[in-house]
């Protein structure tokens, strides 16, 4: 008897269970769009880091934390005024630059 009335439970659960699903309103999908990145050399795509001797200023904007549209021509127009950055740690030779937003980005950042 206890049995029965166990399977009896179970029935009215599941049962309960399978009309809330196919009650429910189906979520419609969506078409999924390809992301398409832009990355100024093979390596950088794939490490997923910004190359500071070939990005513009848009990019260093958009990928960099901390750094705005000042500052990211800072960067541009040092780069082009000293030439290529030796290491990562120049970039602290940048006006607007400082040690913080440095350690904030050193693993967005190559030199390659």
């Amino acid at each position: 008897m206890q049995k029965t009335h166990i399977h009896s439970v179970l029935f009215a659960l599941l049962a309960g269970v399978s009309v809330a699903v196919s009650a429910a309103e189906p979520v419609p999908l969506q078409a999924t769009q390809p992301v398409h990145t832009q990355a100024t050399t093979p390596a950088a795509a794939e490490a997923g880091k910004v190359n500071l001797n070939v990005a513009d200023a848009s990019t260093l904007e958009r990928e960099l934390l901390g750094i705005g549209a000042v500052k990211a021509s800072a960067i541009v127009e040092y780069r082009t005024a000293n030439g290529a950055f030796a290491s990562v740690d120049d970039l602290l030779e940048v006006k607007g630059i400082g040690a913080a937003t440095l350690e904030k980005n050193r693993d967005r950042l190559s030199i390659n």
